[in-house]
């Protein structure tokens, strides 16, 4: 492997990171003949080849299509059982319940399946569990009771893949059950359920196991028409549009951060386009209360939209947002969506004063020596809904892994853990449970959730540092910024931008490039909102470009922005636009600085 090149010959920048040239030497040569054989700019064929795109793949892969990237729905494991049980309840007429999780992507997957059933006329019922009561996924009682009602079959979606005792009660009391799932698998696969579909489940070969929940629900679908067809089941009306519903699988898509490559890409691609148009009522609503007037992008899905709907799940009515999406009168629509935006803004203020209680803790712990490996926070007052938010900004700002636990009256608490680059949280979790130092816990290597009681967390604090110390010391001492290339303040232009989205969407598995404007002058800087810096850079040329440092105001970003006013640096971030009085010009998002 080769080492890694300095990029401006930065070792250390003011948030302490190195910055090192995401492209090695063959990388830039799979750019530079990128660059001459298909005349797309140097900056965006260093993007495409900084991701492992290849000189001869660069056409298709800047016009993703659904068509040239969708798989045979068939080839995933027990989709023809879970299709033709589908089938058959549309063709029967039966009572249908959708059991689905309380996150976007459960909302989503849960807003497809009844918009396709309610388009031919099946009864369907959507079941969200409450977060707090009942947990994550389906639990006996709520079967028992989805049965009991009359539904014939359940589908589960989002979740269902390990909950083996929870179908069973279903079976029990009358009711087929098919799961549509991508978690990963924790034990035998329910034998109760008719199919369990899940890409990720260990004797699945489709290769599918980065589509989210909504992905596999859209496939499933698509197999569910075929079904219809090839057994010429009469259901009284034209099939519907499946591609009308992209917008949901794009949302779900970009919010559940699973890795944007080959069909994601597609279905966040082609979505977007779909949610443009304003066609799903409920979407449009989520837009205007989140004030977005600008054309819909995957930012504005996983920080706007995503959150209000996942507001509902966290703090409200965990329901609310999959009502929501399956609304066609915007009246209603627009009452739900403000419901969640009231939410969402009280989730906020929980977030805050939690967040500083949190950092607090943290610093305290900190003080001494560098601090734990892996920082666990905790507190009786923190509402467990919002933990997994305080451990993520926690994560950013103490560069390590992090937990944030709620206990409850009982001592028991619901934890939430969000890990760094490199560092397997979810294995770490297993290898607690195993330990016996949690009552549960699960996860993949950046997220875990876990239960603990109260008398625990010192040998809990002990096992994790012991478990960890060393690998997570190597990995925050190796610690970079990847940077794609540079540009100036008079080459960011808007054209340039949409050459480079085009290379996108970015998120996880997909980064968002991260570029580099050397020797430019800060020419003002002042604190805007909550703690962001907006500032104005200026290159050799007196070109300006507007730029903001989000959460940066008391940071060492900021300290150092406030304390080099007027001086030449390197600033390294991601290009924007900005949409303001009916103008669009690019803006520079500061993600690190460092001395010229």
């Amino acid at each position: 492997m080769a080492p890694e090149r300095l990029f401006l010959g930065v070792e250390h920048s003011a948030t302490g990171l190195k910055w090192v040239d995401r492209l090695g030497p063959r990388e830039a040569n799979i750019a530079l003949a990128m660059a001459q054989n298909h005349g797309f700019p140097d900056l965006v064929t260093r993007v495409l080849a900084g991701r492992g795109v290849g000189v001869d793949d660069a056409p298709a892969f800047m016009d993703p299509t659904i068509k040239g990237l969708m798989p045979d729905p068939a080839s995933l494991t027990d989709m023809e059982k879970a299709a033709a049980r589908i089938a058959q309840a549309i063709g029967k007429h039966e009572k249908v319940a959708i059991f689905g999780d309380y996150d976007v992507d459960g909302a989503c997957s849960s807003a497809i399946l009844s918009r396709f059933l309610s388009h031919y006329g099946v009864a369907n019922h959507i079941y969200i569990p409450d977060r707090i009561f009942e947990g994550y996924g389906p639990n006996p009682q709520a079967m028992r009771e989805l049965a009991q009602n009359g539904a014939s079959l359940i589908v589960t979606v989002d979740c269902g893949t390990n909950s083996a005792a929870a179908i069973e009660a279903a079976r029990e009391a009358g009711a087929d059950v098919v799961v549509l799932d991508h978690h990963q698998v924790g034990g035998e696969l329910p034998a109760a359920a008719t199919a369990v579909v899940n890409p990720n489940r260990e004797d699945d070969l489709s290769g599918q196991g980065h589509l989210c929940a909504a992905g596999v629900v859209f496939l499933t679908l698509v197999q569910v028409l075929r079904t219809l067809r090839a057994q010429r089941i009469a259901t009284g009306t034209l099939p519907p549009d499946l591609l009308s519903m992209l917008d949901l699988v794009a949302l779900a898509t970009v919010c559940d951060v699973v890795p944007l490559k080959e069909l994601n890409r597609a279905f966040v691609v082609k979505g977007l386009m779909v949610a443009r148009a304003q066609q799903n009522a409920g979407l449009a609503a989520l837009a205007r209360v989140s004030r977005i007037g600008e054309p819909l992008s995957a930012f504005h899905f996983g920080y706007l939209i995503g959150p209000r709907i996942n507001a509902g799940g966290r703090i409200g009515d965990a329901g609310l947002g999959a009502r929501l999406l399956t609304l066609d009168d915007p009246n209603e629509a627009a009452r739900i969506a403000a419901e969640l935006d009231r939410l969402n803004t009280e989730r906020q203020a929980m977030e805050t004063i939690m967040l500083e209680q949190a950092e607090a803790e943290a610093m305290l712990e900190m003080s001494s020596g560098g601090g734990p490996a892996v920082l666990v926070t905790a507190s009786d007052d923190w509402h467990p809904g919002i933990v997994g938010l305080i451990a993520a900004r926690l994560k950013e700002r103490a560069r390590r892994p992090v937990f944030a636990i709620a206990f409850n009256v009982n001592g028991t608490g619901s934890g939430s853990g969000r890990s760094i680059s490199g560092f397997d949280l979810g294995k770490l979790v297993r290898s607690a449970v195993d330990a016996g130092l949690l009552v549960k816990g699960g996860g993949h290597a950046m997220a875990a959730g876990i239960t603990v009681e109260r008398g625990k967390m010192g040998a809990l604090r002990a096992f994790f540092e012991e478990q960890a110390a060393e690998m997570v010391g190597q990995l925050r001492a190796n610690q970079s910024l990847a940077i794609d290339g540079a540009l100036s303040a008079s080459g960011a232009t808007v054209p340039l931008y949409e050459t480079m989205e085009r290379a996108g969407p970015f998120g996880s598995g997909h980064p968002q490039p991260v570029l580099a404007l050397p020797h430019h002058r800060l020419v003002d800087a002042r604190t805007v909102g909550t703690n962001h810096v907006k500032a104005t850079l200026a290159g050799a040329d007196g070109k300006r470009i507007n730029a903001i440092a989000f959460r940066a105001t008391g940071g060492p970003l900021g300290d150092f922005l406030f304390g080099n006013l007027g001086q030449s640096m390197h600033v390294a971030g991601n290009l924007a636009l900005n949409h303001w009085n009916g103008s669009t010009t690019t803006q520079f998002r500061i993600m690190d600085a460092a001395r010229a």
